[in-house]
């Protein structure tokens, strides 16, 4: 996702017999968006009006964050994820706070070694996607396997994400170090040198590149998401190339309102929050037992393996692996 410039808005669901004051302020991405008829349930339930503050990507929104440790630019925030995490955590910019909503779920995907800074709120498995269509329109075999991309014939098929300005593109680039820790450098320098496209955001490779996308392109192969399909008929995710990309929600330390922060991180565990997620925001719930849309269990499946790397391991060696990166690929 690309970063954009930010902007402020007040849900509608306020309502005007909101109580002057009475008022929470959330951070976050700008891919959020959930209904309307959400956060009336919010405002109902805490006599809370939200107010929403949209800036960047993952990566900006940590930036953000850790930037202004004890004078936050909202309440809560909530985008951050584990490629990010440990970020703002380390800049002391976040309030512990452990909500009781968390031991239905959220509390499996908690920051490893951390003190409730952030809550578990969705989780996007980042993976390739194929046009099955595509494929069977032109009597070819798809691939199964991201390994299967060191073939030129599927490398350039493909379009891929740089890690260093997108955050489901950090999300492949750690899925590729966690499969091949030893080799990582000449799996990349053999799939962009038989021609796979590397581009800046998701919405140019997916929008524009993917032969299933908005804009017919000519690649039958993308980086997306696990669930995408769900959107997308005639494409399938390949599972095997899965990093686990789990979103966050915490209170900001030197919040106005810590008290609407934690509310705020409670309702975003809610049943009815949760249950908005997949058909909202194309994400899977962390909370048990919460229902899937009609058809995501046959065109979106959870991935039952995924990669998953330690967020301070991932810190500890980012620009490392950025600089790496671009040497194999020769940008």
């Amino acid at each position: 996702m690309l970063a954009v410039a930010s902007l402020a808005t007040v849900l509608t669901a306020c309502g005007d017999d909101a109580e002057p004051g009475a008022e929470v302020t959330l951070l976050t991405h700008e891919s959020f968006a959930l209904p309307d008829s959400v956060f009336d349930t919010f405002r109902r339930e805490t006599g809370l009006t939200l107010k929403v503050v949209r800036s960047g990507d993952a990566g900006q929104l940590a930036s953000t964050v850790s930037l202004t440790p004890g004078s936050p630019k909202a309440d809560a925030v909530f985008g951050i994820d584990n490629t990010f995490a440990s970020r703002p955590i380390e800049a002391g910019a976040l309030e512990p706070y452990a909500s009781p909503m968390a031991a239905n779920g959220a509390a499996e995907f908690a920051v490893p070694g951390s003190n409730n800074e952030l809550t578990a709120v969705d989780r996007g498995d980042v993976c390739l996607n194929v046009d099955d269509s595509w494929y069977s329109d032109t009597g070819q075999q798809p691939p199964t396997s991201l390994r299967d991309l060191r073939d030129p014939k599927y490398a350039a098929q493909a379009a891929l994400l740089d890690p260093g300005t997108s955050s489901p593109g950090m999300a492949f680039l750690l899925t590729t170090i966690g499969l091949f820790p030893n080799g990582w450098q000449d799996y990349w320098k053999s799939v962009t040198g038989g021609g796979a496209t590397v581009v800046s955001g998701w919405e140019i490779a997916y929008n524009q590149l993917f032969s299933a996308g908005e804009g017919k392109g000519d690649k039958p192969i993308v980086l997306s998401y696990a669930s995408s399909p769900a959107a997308t008929a005639g494409t399938s995710a390949i599972l095997d190339s899965c990093f686990r990309q789990v979103e966050y929600v915490g209170v900001l330390k030197g919040a106005k309102n810590s008290s609407g922060a934690r509310k705020l991180v409670d309702f975003m565990l809610s049943p009815t929050v949760q249950a908005a997620l997949p058909s909202a925001m194309y994400v899977y719930p962390v909370q048990k037992d919460t229902p899937l849309p009609d058809g995501w269990q046959q065109r979106a499946p959870v991935p039952t393996y995924t990669v998953s790397l330690p967020p301070q391991y991932i810190a500890q060696n980012r620009e490392s692996w950025l600089e790496q990166w671009r040497e194999a690929v020769g940008r």
